[in-house]
């Protein structure tokens, strides 16, 4: 096994309510979730495992907004490269991410939003002679369009030092977000992953997909999604030439996702 990860961002949706465009004042507001995977770009940062995950959001009147978000994670073990033991195993003993977000969020005109911004990946953990170096920065750039009553938010992420390799790497997400019948809402995502990074580490680029519902119940709010990112075939552990040895580090096989989520302070409206 060669050494190689991918950076975690599942989640960051839960800035939504603090980015809002227009907001009347100041606000802080904290969301707190359990969902049954952390995916990010259809890599799972959990080896499978449920996470629990919670943000500190500040939004300012202006539509500056900042923001804590953090997550356990699962990064496994690797063998180093240039061991004298080919046995010898590693582990990267990093047990949380922490990511620290600036960015600003406005609107050209009532239908038309834009929002640019910067995350610093923070990985805790690598005592005990454990492994802590990936932490690296990435912008993003991306416009919020209202058509046929939903949302349609194309995004663009980059980076020029993806897991603090040197190598820069590139996002670009496509989602939409609709209202169905039953207060239900549509999740439709499409994601390609490209730059020097992916060219180096799996010889390409790749693409993942994410289909869901959501719904929310008073204070609370439910989502289920199946989620796709087998087409990085390296790392698609239902692929019999993939063996992942029964611990699905950063596996790209698709998955059902289950989430929860609540965003404090409560409203009185709810």
């Amino acid at each position: 096994m060669h050494r190689t990860r991918n950076s975690a961002l599942a989640g960051f949706g839960v800035l939504a309510l603090a980015l809002a465009p227009g907001a009347a004042r100041s606000e802080v507001t904290s969301t707190v979730s359990l969902v049954s995977d952390y995916s990010f770009r259809g890599i799972t940062q959990t080896a499978r495992d449920p996470a629990f995950q919670a943000s500190l959001d500040w939004s300012g009147e202006s539509g500056l907004y900042a923001g804590l978000w953090g997550s356990n994670i699962d990064f496994g073990t690797y063998f180093p490269e240039d061991a004298m033991d080919p046995e010898l195993e590693e582990s990267l003993d990093l047990n949380v991410e922490l990511d620290i977000i600036l960015g600003y969020a406005n609107s050209f005109t009532e239908n038309l939003g834009y929002d640019v911004g910067t995350v610093y990946y923070k990985y805790l953990g690598g005592g005990n002679g454990g492994v802590n170096d990936f932490d690296y920065p990435e912008i993003y750039a991306g416009l919020s369009y209202t058509v046929f009553s939903g949302a349609l938010s194309p995004k663009v992420w980059y980076t020029w030092d993806s897991s603090n390799s040197g190598l820069s790497a590139w996002y670009v997400e496509l989602n939409f977000d609709y209202p169905l019948p039953a207060e239900l809402g549509l999740i439709l995502h499409y994601g390609y992953s490209s730059g020097d990074y992916w060219d180096s580490e799996y010889d390409g680029g790749y693409s993942d997909i994410a289909v869901g519902l959501a719904r929310s119940f008073g204070h609370f709010d439910f989502e289920v999604k199946y989620i796709d990112g087998s087409d990085l075939k390296a790392a698609d552990c239902s692929r019999q030439s993939v063996d992942c040895g029964g611990y699905p580090v950063f596996s790209s096989e698709s998955i059902f996702f289950a989430g929860v989520s609540t965003t404090f302070p409560w409203s009185s409206e709810e």
